[in-house]
């Protein structure tokens, strides 16, 4: 095994996203929920994180990853971004945060979870239900303020591309293939900037391939820690 890791959860996640990578890797998982940009998030996580460390993000912990890249290059000893997005949030994205967090803050957070978040998470499985009920007690559990802070850092984020084209470490760049949130082009166009990476597309999963496939995600990170 390589450098410590640290795991960054995504939007209204906790550890538990990554309870069995955690099972199965030595690992650190850092929240994301006490401020409302990527800057001074990825600041929080550095002034947790050991000197130099391997760091991997899902979803929303992908985009404060590449903040922590870009801030601290020279700590990260490796990088695993999974079901990410590297861009600045589109437009038609951004229109649709102020009524999300206009609902949570009238007391309306599991309506907006049940009915415009988690119907974009997974795929069909057997396991289906059972990782919604999670992503609810997750959510709910963080609360409504947590998911304005995390919505308006999501929305005034910025471009990240030039920040993966710079880095030269080991990477990896993994994905559900069935992830309609975070599809496998934008992962496609993360692997060509990042010069040192490997691409994992995984079968029978979408958004959250940790849960859904998590021997497979498990093994994928291990393979790239061993780089680190």
């Amino acid at each position: 095994m390589g450098a410590p890791l640290i795991l960054l959860p995504g939007m209204m996640c906790d550890a538990r996203l990554f309870a069995p990578q955690t099972d199965a890797l030595p690992a650190q998982v850092l929240p994301i929920t006490s401020a409302d940009t990527v800057q001074a998030l990825a600041a929080e996580v550095l002034a947790q994180a050991p000197a130099r460390f391997a760091l991997a993000g899902l979803s929303m912990g992908g985009i404060v990853a590449m903040e922590v890249l870009r801030q601290a290059p020279g700590r990260v000893a490796g990088l695993a971004l999974l079901d990410t997005n590297p861009l600045a949030e589109a437009e038609a994205v951004k229109a649709r945060r102020a009524p999300q967090m206009e609902k949570a803050a009238a007391g309306q957070l599991h309506a907006v979870m049940r009915d415009e978040m988690k119907p974009n998470y997974l795929t069909d499985g057997p396991d289906r239900d059972a990782i919604l009920a999670l992503c609810m007690e997750m959510a709910l559990s963080l609360g409504p303020d947590v998911f304005i802070r995390q919505s308006l850092a999501l929305r005034d984020r910025p471009d990240q591309c030039d920040t993966l084209r710079a880095y030269f470490g080991p990477a990896l760049v993994l994905c559900g293939r069935d992830d309609r949130l975070c599809p496998v082009a934008r992962h496609e166009l993360m692997h060509d900037l990042l010069s040192n990476s490997v691409l994992e597309v995984i079968d029978g999963a979408g958004h959250l391939p940790t849960l859904e496939q998590p021997d497979r995600t498990t093994e994928a990170l291990r393979r790239w820690l061993q780089l680190t």
